[in-house]
């Protein structure tokens, strides 16, 4: 199976009280297979904690801030990308990862307050995972778990410099 291209923009960002939260939500978009984070706000902090992540874990994920959201959903269009917005008042995604795996670029749209109207109307698929409230986490989660049919479960990272060896009791890891 080849990934599609999935990209993050997270919206809504508060640096003052969503830093722990946004910064889990690239690194689970990292662990579970995307390419990268745009985040609509200025936080070095996140971008940092991230770029450590990567520098020591492998991989080419990026995460840029300042980020205008408007600008990066038109431009991801413009480029033939899809706009997929998780939410919970949108379609069941079950009823609609078959055709998202068609897409070749995906950005998701992850919102961490109350995201701007407008976002619903610039997406070309708003994505409810479960009708109930719950984390962005566990949203952005599934949604690519189920797009990648769980294979992205067996990643390979470049340029590690440290990875887990999986073990059925206690913790080891092993240095590159």
């Amino acid at each position: 199976m080849s990934f599609n291209e999935v990209v993050i923009l997270r919206v809504g960002h508060r640096p003052e009280r969503d830093q722990r939260v946004t910064t889990h939500v690239g690194l689970t978009a990292r662990a579970l297979g995307a390419k990268g984070m745009y985040l609509a706000a200025s936080d070095k902090g996140v971008v940092g904690s991230i770029g450590d992540v990567v520098s020591r874990w492998g991989g080419n994920f990026f995460c840029e801030d300042n980020i205008k959201w408007r600008s990066c959903i038109r431009e991801w269009k413009e480029n033939g990308g899809t706009v997929v917005h998780l939410t919970m008042y949108g379609l069941n995604l079950p009823d609609i990862i078959e055709e998202a795996r068609t897409r070749e670029k995906i950005l998701v749209i992850v919102g961490a307050e109350k995201v701007p109207g407008e976002i619903y109307g610039l997406a070309d698929f708003n994505v409810a995972v479960t009708g109930q409230p719950h984390s962005e986490i566990s949203s952005l989660a599934l949604f690519m778990d189920h797009l990648y049919d769980g294979k992205e479960m067996n990643l390979e990272f470049p340029g590690a410099q440290i990875r887990i060896i999986p073990t059925k009791v206690g913790k080891r890891t092993e240095e590159m």
